[in-house]
């Protein structure tokens, strides 16, 4: 029985393609596979090595018994919240909006001084402990995250401690400031939030003289 030609030569045409001396491919496809192959691996420790390098995301918790159990120090300047003598004894700064940086360490002296005239000269007798925070949303949003890490014992009300959250601007930027205060005996005064930059001066004041 006479076969197909054209299935014939499509036969003679595989086994011819198949040969090992005619298909050079098939030595390029292992190698395809082992760059292949390679590549994933390098991908996978790139990708590990950006994972190490993330920095990791800034200690927001603050812990009461590291500020101390001392109240207001004696003599000038001395920091009132609401009349009630206070010792400084936290900050925490944040920069508003992703646009936006916090000053340089260095600067606290300024910045602080933009908050109040004399804050600066408070905090440099009184040495507060002293956060850099990320950037910040909202004045509400940051007040909240603020109390939340702080953690006062009912809010700070029936405690030395009292808390102040709120907005300010140093030189025409808008910064996130957060203040933990001590008094020398329990208060009813607790946490309170600042929603405008003027309100500091409604519950802040230093004397610099007796």
């Amino acid at each position: 029985m006479q076969g197909n030609p054209f299935i014939d030569f499509l036969e003679a045409l595989k086994t011819s393609f198949l040969a090992p001396e005619n298909r050079p491919w098939a030595y390029a496809i292992p190698v395809a596979m082992a760059v292949v192959i390679l590549f994933f691996i390098l991908r996978r420790i790139f990708r590990k090595r950006r994972k190490r390098e993330i920095p990791l995301p800034p200690e927001l918790r603050i812990e009461l018994a590291a500020l101390g159990e001392e109240g207001p120090p004696p003599g000038p300047p001395l920091l009132e919240f609401y009349n009630l003598p206070m010792r400084l004894a936290g900050v925490v700064l944040a920069p508003v909006g992703r646009l936006h940086e916090l000053p340089p360490p260095e600067e606290l002296p300024a910045v602080l001084e933009s908050v109040l005239p004399g804050l600066d000269r408070a905090a440099e007798r009184q040495r507060p402990l002293v956060r850099r925070w990320p950037n910040q949303v909202s004045t509400r949003g940051f007040a909240s995250a603020f109390f939340s890490n702080l953690r006062l014992p009912d809010g700070g009300k029936g405690t030395p401690w009292s808390a102040a959250a709120g907005i300010f601007k140093h030189r025409g930027a808008p910064i996130m400031l957060g203040l933990v205060l001590r008094a020398a005996a329990p208060n009813s005064l607790g946490q309170v939030v600042i929603n405008a930059e003027y309100e500091w001066l409604g519950c802040l004041r230093v004397k610099q003289h007796d």
